[in-house]
This record gives structure tokens, sequence and C-alpha cells, in this order.
């Protein structure tokens, strides 16, 4: 566990991420992080939870059409 402390950065507040933690989560400066609410609280992650869904229904169109790019690869 990580505890982060709220500062003044200009006219708003805000948190600094502990170098150790910018490295587990692979971001550096100007990089996007995502702050999103689950049943067990609030997670931040360095991946976009759109991106995610997109990528799974991309997914599932392969899946259901596999057939369809298996015979367009020939």
């Amino acid at each position: 566990m990580v505890t982060l402390k709220l500062t003044q950065i200009g006219n708003s507040l805000g948190v600094v991420l502990p170098k150790d933690l910018l490295a587990r989560l692979k971001v550096g400066k100007g990089d996007s992080i995502f702050l999103t609410e689950g049943p067990e609280g609030w997670r931040v992650t360095p991946y976009d939870p759109n991106m995610a869904e997109q990528l799974e229904a991309g997914r599932a169109f392969m899946h259901e059409f596999r057939d369809t790019f298996h015979q367009l690869a020939k």
C-alpha cells in the first residue's frame, strides 16, 4: 500500500506519485493514467478502460467471423 498526500498545485490539489510507483505503472511525464471506480474501491491504471472494451468487441467480432478471416487469409 502506498499513502499519498494531497498537495497544492497552482489553484488545484493533486498528488505526487513516487518514482517506484511510476516505474511499476510504466508511466512517465506526459503519459495518462486512469482512475476507475469498482466494487472494491478506486483503481489507478495506465490502461484506458474504453480501449479495453473496444479490444474485447474486436476480439468477439474476429471470433464470430473466424472462418471468413481464415478464407480471406488464403
